[in-house]
């Protein structure tokens, strides 16, 4: 059996005749007690009964038209109190069938009670929703097209050697090398993107982990980079006791430390620190390159973003970094230097809990050190 739907208007309604009939009832019950106590004794018993006779009906009459009145002040009072939550209802009506949700704010008038702030409240989370959806536009854009281009370079050049018949085998192992780089390319940024996507979709973990060790193990992976390139490498590395993913913060200290190889000048430098400060655990990451304008820094941490407008890697390191740290209730803090390059630093929560014996022994202090 479907249950009848009663409107929130209906019950309010109800409530205050209810209200006024409980309230009058009991009010008109005492005033009938006083007058029947006072008519007997001040008149004979016929006439003081039937008096009361009258008393009674008259009350039940006031009675009733007191709850009617109460009951249509109570359905027109409810009208004008729920507008905001109609206009609410309407807002979210409306975002199911449009593309962008601040199509549909509320932008309540009135005065700033309770139904107000709920309007308010729903218009902040319509914004928010904008854009994040907006974000999540540019987003899956950029992907695609970073994608795209990869994938152009091996369609090309499968297409233009398997058109030339006279293609010998050093025209097929050139073709190899190229689409090779390019898989390359596609495998880094399809890992770049899991790694994103990992980082935002579930929350930090909870195991130890020490920022000395994933700076040390970054260092290690770009040694030869590094030393290609002739710079100077420099580790400060104390230890810093964190908890949370250690996966994620092994990615978040190799993309830092390989942006800053990455992007340098040949013979340049790159410093590395570890260590604590309070209840934060900081990871520095310091280096040489071209001068970057400050109105420029807030880009660099959105996906896709190159310095210079190319260069290796995906454009995802940085972004990469701020998921990661806002994961694990940190701050990432970019800084350009006046000489050229980019201070990062990356502040964590401390590890409550003292380190295990083998996390104190990867992440003693170690003295500065040249690749």
């Amino acid at each position: 059996m479907q249950r009848v739907r009663v409107s929130v208007r209906l019950r309010f309604a109800a409530l205050l005749a209810l209200v006024v009939l409980a309230a009058g009832g009991a009010l008109l019950a005492v005033a009938y007690a006083l007058m029947a106590g006072h008519l007997h004794r001040t008149l004979a018993e016929p006439l003081a009964s039937h008096t009361l006779g009258t008393l009674r009906e008259e009350f039940a009459l006031a009675l009733a038209g007191a709850v009617i009145i109460a009951g249509g002040l109570g359905w027109a009072a409810a009208h004008r109190l729920l507008r905001p939550l109609r206009e609410v209802t309407d807002a979210a009506r409306r975002v199911t069938g449009s593309g962008d949700p601040r199509a549909a704010l509320v932008a309540a008038a009135g005065p700033r009670d309770e139904l107000r702030e709920l309007a308010d409240t729903f218009d902040a989370m319509l914004e928010r929703l904008g854009d994040a959806f907006a974000a999540q536009r540019r987003f899956v854009a950029q992907a695609s097209h970073e994608l795209r281009r990869p994938l152009t370079v091996i369609r090309t050049e499968l297409d233009v050697t398997l058109a030339d018949p006279d293609a010998g085998a050093g025209d097929l192992r050139a073709m190899a090398r190229v689409v090779e780089q390019a898989v390359d390319r596609c495998e880094d940024l399809v890992s770049g993107l899991l790694t994103l996507a990992r980082g935002e979709g579930v929350a930090a973990g909870d195991e130890p982990a020490d920022l000395a060790r994933a700076a040390r193990l970054a260092v290690e992976e770009t040694r030869a980079e590094a030393r290609s390139a002739r710079l100077s490498v420099r580790c400060d590395l104390q230890a810093a006791g964190v908890r949370g993913d250690r996966r994620l913060l092994d990615r978040l200290a190799a993309n830092l430390v390989e942006n800053a190889v990455r992007h340098n000048v040949h013979g340049g430098g790159v410093v590395v620190r570890t260590r604590t400060r309070g209840d934060r655990a900081l990871l520095t990451v310091e280096n040489d390159g071209p001068v970057i304008a400050p109105e420029r820094v807030p880009a660099m941490v959105e996906p896709f973003v190159r310095l210079g407008g190319g260069g290796p890697g995906s454009g995802l390191g940085l972004s990469i970094v701020r998921t990661v740290v806002r994961a694990h209730g940190g701050e990432l803090a970019l800084t350009p230097r006046a000489a050229g390059g980019l201070v990062a630093e990356v502040a964590l929560p401390v590890r409550t809990a003292g380190p295990p014996p083998a996390a104190r022994a990867a992440g003693s202090g170690a003295p500065a050190t040249r690749a």
